[in-house]
């Protein structure tokens, strides 16, 4: 059984990301062809499942980094296409920008940060659940 802050921060995050890839598939969803298994935008309940994105985070308790425990950051396109590197490092930077941006909206008052840790983004800092 999951604690129910801990749900509704995870609530708050997925619809930071929603917000992200709507704005993503804006502005680069029809120049990469879909991968033929992957639906198009819209037509699912959830955008991780359809369109060109899913970008979401997964929880990591930091052992062996070097900002310790947050959210890994997961950028994911769905084209059989080939995405150039700088293309690619790109829009990492633009969802970097942005989820820095909508961290203070969407959770004022907390210090969090999106670092670079090893090969990944992470959301970190504050990461608490408040009083009990």
């Amino acid at each position: 059984m999951r604690h129910p802050k801990a749900i509704g921060w995870e609530d708050k995050l997925r619809a930071l990301f929603d917000r992200i890839d709507d704005r993503l598939e804006e502005r680069y969803g029809k120049q990469y062809p879909l991968h033929s298994n992957r639906p198009p935008r819209g037509t699912t309940s959830s955008r991780e499942m359809d369109g060109l994105f899913d970008i979401g985070a997964a929880f990591s308790a930091g052992y062996g980094s070097a900002v310790g425990r947050g959210y890994v950051v997961e950028i994911r396109m769905a084209t059989p296409a080939r995405v150039p590197p700088a293309v690619m490092e790109r829009i990492e930077q633009e969802v970097v920008s942005m989820i820095e941006a909508e961290v203070k909206t969407e959770f004022p008052g907390r210090d969090l940060k999106v670092s670079r840790d090893g090969p990944v983004y992470k959301i970190h800092g504050d990461l608490s659940l408040g009083e009990a």
